[in-house]
């Protein structure tokens, strides 16, 4: 390449990307490194430029000595470099910039191409595995080509970035991958600006594979099965009935089914009675309340913030919303627009929880298009397209947003963040949020779209319908999403709320298909009209998803799908939340909780706020720590991830020794003291005791040393009570499966 044909932004910048100059371990760190400092990932060419040259005629860069400048001495090694070797004396690297520097480090002429796609060949691939010489292994070569706005293209393939989402691969200098075990990964592929996504996975040769899958039920199981077969994995069978009803009845309304309700199901050998079963919950009270309880977590329903009086508005609404089947996209418009009293108007709390711009562009934009914002605050996003100026346009669409404080009760006054007492949300008619880089306010733009807001126009009825409208296939898919993953234990998208082209999903199809079906009540892949008459219906959505044979297999697994956590072949066993555990355990034993500042016999699902935040000046109830022990999110948040599913030691001594457990156990009048009392056989008890605690019969081994201890014991109350203890203690009441 000639000095003339060099570019600074298209080749410079892409060599020190490619040597990892500008990363921030290295010189792209804020600090830079050895007194020599450029931007993070190339983000400010203009910057770099400066950097780079503003030593003309120094150690850094000589045009009239090239060899000795310190761009070229220290990542060719052969000057003492802490950031190791990055290329050779005889590399394309080395070649380039000292041609560059020779020919006096030129700044590219204001009409250079610029860089308007990157392509890259192939976009996804499956490999079956190659056996040679008694080892495995799997290849791949990745090409990369660059189209400019003159409407040129070049083969970028030995510039670009690889990067390798899993340690299972290695990609080469010239983006040749080579596979090291079965898996699969995301290449992402980058050069200057743009990042392209590439899915590899990695096929098991499987000789004597045989396929072998339940009969698809609808479109979800079709286009699950299809990606299972194309990687030589076979899902598990189908769960048998007893499985089926606890998980379908703990990811709907939160609770275990009853003994009696489990019997029933399991007894009966109708045809059709999954779908019947999933129906009947869809319209249970419960289910309002445990999908009431999930949106409370994500919209930050807190006392702190909202006041006892906001909280319990806003969860109110949100538990009418779901009974009365108010369509997803009509629930959201109403919180993005919503303001007024927060006493009057409850969606109004929605932003009552955030002060700031920022705050409420961050959170909109990761509850409702699953983009996470934060790092584009200081500098262009690194794993997304988003930049600071999109950063603080989006920010503005919420900055004529203001409060009135009618009053404020709160007891700490040198907490500002405390509130208690009405407010009233209002817009101010002007107002933007000012970009700090240039100390200067920005137009409002909605995310992603170049023209601005009309000054005139009301930015959050604007927003609430650009985001919702059925075209916006982000809104739908982060909907349909976030719903798969509240009943499946993974997103198709994961994390849920991070959609971003270097985190693609692990079925797109499958993600298209089920928003679609969110937004129309239809698939692609033919699935009849919604049954619930409407679209953006949360119900229609679950019903297809749950009705599948995927959402209905078993957690056991075989010897393909065994190590797959990721394309939805057997159930994801997994810890329940902190409602369920307490909730059930209430349920089974048949006595009420006590939260402070609640009356005797509210479940754990069924409360507007938050435990830790709700009483101050009272102590919390034995129940109120249990619900924090055990994960319940303080809400101070706009993600799921605030949710802890840890499991720890603290929870251990709670289940096997806590005082509330002891508690519930010994209490008078519960169902133990009822069984005790009653005239059934010791057989009757412990058969009882297992379809209440775990929703299902003993087998024989267990009812025979069951029994067995239950007739020797001196005090059969105390016996159950063992009995009751042991089960609450076991994987099968503590784990979903």
């Amino acid at each position: 390449m000639t000095a003339a044909e060099i570019s600074f932004r298209n080749d410079v910048m892409a060599v020190l990307s490619k040597s990892g100059c500008n990363l921030g371990t290295c010189h792209g760190n804020a600090r830079g490194k050895g007194g020599f400092q450029i931007s993070l990932r190339g983000q400010d060419p203009i910057a770099d430029f400066a950097v780079l040259t503003r030593d003309f005629f120094g150690r850094r860069s000589n045009p009239n000595d090239p060899d000795q400048s310190l761009l070229l001495l220290k990542p060719s090694m052969q000057m003492a470099h802490e950031g190791g070797k990055r290329f050779s004396v005889d590399s394309y690297e080395y070649r380039l910039l000292r041609e560059w520097i020779s020919s006096g480090m030129p700044d590219d002429r204001p009409d250079a191409p610029q860089l308007v796609r990157l392509r890259v060949t192939p976009d996804e691939v499956f490999l079956t595995e190659e056996a040679t010489s008694g080892s495995s292994h799997w290849r791949q070569q990745i090409t990369a080509t660059a189209d400019f706005s003159d409407g040129s293209s070049q083969d970028v393939t030995t510039l670009v970035v690889y990067e390798v989402s899993q340690p299972i691969a290695d990609v080469s200098h010239n983006g040749l991958v080579t596979g090291r075990s079965a898996g699969e990964i995301t290449v992402i592929v980058r050069y200057l600006q743009q990042q392209v996504a590439v899915r590899i996975a990695f096929v098991p040769l499987r000789p004597h594979f045989v396929w072998s899958a339940p009969e698809p039920a609808n479109f979800v199981d079709e286009l699950v099965f299809s990606k299972l077969r194309k990687i030589n994995v076979n899902p598990s069978p189908v769960c048998d009935d007893a499985t089926f009803i606890r998980r379908v009845t703990l990811d709907l309304l939160g609770l275990p089914p009853t003994a009696d309700e489990a019997r029933h199901f399991v007894n009966d050998h109708s045809a059709g009675k999954r779908s019947a079963l999933i129906n009947s919950l869809l319209e249970r009270p419960e289910f309002a309340d445990w999908w009431a309880m999930k949106w409370s977590d994500l919209l930050r329903v807190e006392e702190k913030t909202l006041d006892r009086k906001g909280v319990e508005n806003i969860h109110g609404w949100l538990r009418d919303a779901f009974a009365t089947h108010k369509p997803l996209d009509q629930l959201v418009r109403e919180v993005v627009a919503g303001r007024g009293s927060t006493y009057e108007v409850p969606p109004a709390n929605f932003y009552r929880a955030l002060r700031t711009p920022f705050e409420r562009s961050e959170a909109i934009g990761q509850l409702f298009l699953g983009v996470r914002l934060q790092c584009s605050k200081c500098h262009n996003h690194p794993f997304d397209r988003w930049t600071q100026d999109d950063y603080y346009s989006w920010g503005s669409v919420f900055s004529r947003i203001d409060y009135k404080i009618v009053e404020n009760r709160r007891r700490d006054s040198n907490d500002s963040h405390e509130f208690d007492g009405e407010q009233i949300v209002l817009l101010k008619d002007s107002g933007e949020a000012k970009d700090p880089r240039i100390d200067k306010t920005r137009s409002a733009k909605f995310l992603g779209e170049a023209k601005g807001l009309e000054p005139q126009q009301d930015p959050l009825t604007g927003l609430a319908a650009w985001l919702t409208d059925p075209h916006n296939e982000r809104f739908a898919q982060m909907l349909a999403n976030r719903t798969w993953q509240q009943v499946m234990g993974r997103g198709i998208v994961d994390p849920i709320d991070d959609f971003r082209a270097t985190n693609p999903p692990s079925n797109p199809a499958l993600l298209k298909a089920i928003a679609n079906h969110l937004v129309t009540g239809t698939s692609e892949a033919g699935a009849s009209a919604n049954q619930d008459g409407n679209k953006f219906n949360l119900r229609g959505l679950l019903r297809a998803i749950l009705n599948s044979q995927t959402y209905q297999l078993s957690s056991s697994v075989n010897e393909t799908n065994r190590d797959d956590e990721s394309n939805f072949s057997h159930a994801l066993v997994r810890r329940h939340s902190a409602e369920q555990l307490l909730d059930a355990t209430s349920q089974v034993l048949g006595v009420p909780l006590d939260f402070a500042g609640y009356p005797s016999g509210r479940r754990a699902a069924q409360l507007p706020g938050v435990p830790s935040n709700r009483e101050r000046n009272n102590a919390q109830s034995e129940a109120d720590r249990f619900l924090k022990l055990f994960g319940k999110p303080p809400r101070l948040q706009s993600c799921d991830c605030e949710r802890s599913d840890e499991t720890t030691l603290g929870q251990t001594f709670q289940l096997v020794s806590g005082s509330l457990i002891n508690r519930m156990l010994t209490t008078s009048g519960n169902t133990l003291d009822s069984l005790a009392t009653s005239q059934k056989e010791p057989s009757e008890i412990v058969t009882d005791l297992y379809w209440m605690a775990i929703t299902r019969s003993p087998n024989q081994v267990e009812l025979s040393a069951t029994v067995q201890f239950l007739e020797k014991s001196k005090d059969r109350r105390q016996a159950i009570e063992d009995i009751a203890w042991g089960l609450f203690n076991s994987n099968e009441f503590l784990l979903r499966r």
